[in-house]
């Protein structure tokens, strides 16, 4: 094992070499979509000139591209086998390799692939005997396999990309430059790329929208709340009258939540978290660490009247999300008027079509602010595809990767095969079909593909080709976040932190956080906000928070200088 580990590493450094001196102009490999004509996985001669690279832009652009090279284009002349591993829920299981992709993938490559599929229940332990070991797969697909500080503290079992991708990935190399961002997300501190990233499609632009039992709206004659005090005004009614006509008026609760009450209930004053670092991005570029503003305070004051009047559950902060799921879902009658979420049937079941979505609530300020990424929530992410050093073919790791970062390939490996879970038309557009009956789309989409890990990009042009639902599950979000997508804020982007920064900041923010939740909780539920707010930010410096914004501030400014 040492043997082969001290090759590989010997391999891979004789692979950057020769890689830097080629330059990457010599014509050979057609691109995707290109002739039949066979090249070799291990020459330098095999790159894309770069009017073959343009030529495959082109294809992707109008979605005519095909997957898999389209034209029984082989990557390899010898046959080759790789080891890929990733990562699944539960006990999912390994059905996401029938995916119609994959299979054309291995019939047209030359690439066998030996799967290693692990469940996520045991992957912890997995991951520590694998890493301790030092031998790894060819090849690794998945965000939740191995994160940054496990690359950037085992840095040797795991290939600097960024000359692979320049000399073997037009297609990634592509979406690099079309959409800066992932470049910025997977760039790592010290300047190179070790893992590959995806963009999922259709995501949705806003996230957690106020949603608002309706059926009680009509029934006491008021009208959809747009600011601070007209919600006020709704909440109050809801909680002193009859809200949901069952003759009992108290059974209402406005406004409830599990181990406290969403923080989107801030959003009217601007205080917007999407990535969960408490980071405030303003418009002139600078940072807010925002439990220390003068908005976060006036907004936990409006809270705080909230409780009071009993509008808040006084049970919010001490029930689980089990005993949440019983009043929202209380197969008697509704009970909870207003929430933040993605859609109203993941939360309110039978009572599901009582709720509808409402514009974003201006603040104070008369404006209003939603949490969300004008790139698509939670849609760009690093670590998705790592190459180890393990690998003995990687010029052929990085071309057979490369063929899953087409706006085709992508879909069949989020959503499902061309001809099972999508339909291909003439006109070049696609529909996802409905699922089986019984089974949920989402269960069908991860039992038919990668779902939501592994390499993804769908360009902007593409995605106008995908016709999807707005009735339920991913078109819907899509759909239902139009209402709110003028207003998403810049969020903190997903940064990275160096190995110094690592070892530092969960230092800083165990205590902090802890801190800072349980003074809300505190202020929430029995005030003196105004009289203990020096104390409570004396006492954040004191525990380290100019530091931990330093941090933030160091790892915001290399990933904008990228």
């Amino acid at each position: 094992m040492k043997m082969k580990k001290v090759l590989s590493l010997m391999l891979a450094a004789a692979l950057t070499l020769s890689l830097s001196a080629c330059g990457g102009k010599d014509s050979g490999q057609e691109s995707q979509g290109g002739s039949k004509e066979e090249a070799s996985g291990s020459s330098q001669d095999d790159a894309p000139s770069e009017e073959e690279a343009d030529g495959a832009d082109a294809g992707e652009a109008d979605g005519s591209q095909e997957s898999a090279g389209g034209s029984g284009m082989q990557i390899t002349e010898e046959p080759v086998t790789l080891t890929v591993l990733t990562t699944r829920w539960g006990n999912m299981g390994d059905s996401f390799t029938n995916n119609e992709f994959l299979q054309q993938l291995e019939a047209e490559t030359n690439v066998h692939i030996e799967w290693q599929v692990q469940s996520l229940n045991d992957w912890g332990e997995q991951k520590g005997i694998m890493l301790a070991g030092g031998e790894l797969p060819d090849i690794i697909f998945g965000n939740q396999t191995f994160n940054d500080a496990d690359i950037m503290n085992n840095s040797e079992l795991f290939m600097p990309l960024d000359d692979l991708i320049d000399q073997y990935m037009p297609n990634y190399k592509k979406a690099l430059e079309e959409m800066p961002d992932l470049k910025k997300v997977c760039t790592f501190p010290d300047g190179q790329m070790y893992s590959m990233g995806k963009n999922l499609p259709l995501r949705p632009k806003s996230c957690n929208q106020p949603i608002i039992n309706k059926q009680w709206l009509d029934n006491l004659n008021l009208e959809v709340p747009t600011n601070v005090d007209e919600l006020y005004e709704v909440l109050k009614a809801f909680k002193e009258q009859d809200a949901n006509g069952n003759g009992d008026p108290n059974d209402e609760i406005p406004i409830s939540g599990s181990k406290g009450i969403s923080m989107d209930l801030l959003n009217p004053w601007g205080i917007t978290d999407l990535n969960g670092y408490k980071m405030l991005v303003n418009e002139d570029g600078s940072l807010t660490y925002y439990p220390t503003c003068e908005a976060y305070k006036e907004g936990l004051k409006w809270l705080n009247k909230l409780y009071a009047e009993g509008i808040i559950d006084p049970e919010a902060f001490t029930q689980d999300d089990a005993m949440l799921t019983a009043k929202r879902q209380d197969p008697n009658v509704s009970r909870v008027g207003l929430e933040y979420a993605w859609t109203a049937d993941s939360n309110f079941g039978q009572w599901s079509s009582e709720y509808t979505i409402i514009p974003p609530i201006a603040g104070p300020d008369g404006k209003c602010y939603t949490g969300g990424d004008v790139n698509g929530v939670s849609s760009i992410v690093r670590n998705e595809v790592m190459i180890t050093t393990f690998c003995e073919n990687p010029e052929v790791a990085a071309k057979w990767i490369d063929l899953f970062y087409t706006g085709e390939a992508s879909i069949q490996n989020f959503w499902g095969g061309i001809g099972n879970v999508i339909t291909k038309h003439d006109d070049g557009t696609y529909t996802l079909n409905d699922p089986p009956e019984g089974t949920s789309a989402d269960a069908w989409y991860w039992d038919s593909s990668l779902r939501d890990f592994g390499p993804k990009y769908v360009s902007s042009e593409f995605e106008k080709n995908v016709k999807l639902s707005t009735e339920s599950g991913d078109g819907k979000k899509v759909e239902d976040s139009k209402i709110a997508e003028d207003t998403v804020t810049t969020p903190y982007p997903n940064v990275m932190f160096t190995n110094e920064e690592n070892e530092e900041r969960p230092t800083l923010t165990t205590d902090i956080d802890k801190y800072v939740e349980s003074t809300r909780a505190k202020w929430i539920t029995e005030g003196g906000i105004d009289e203990e707010w020096d104390a409570y930010v004396e006492q954040l410096n004191a525990m380290g928070l100019e530091r931990l914004i330093q941090i933030y501030t160091d790892a915001y400014d290399r990933y904008m200088a990228q």
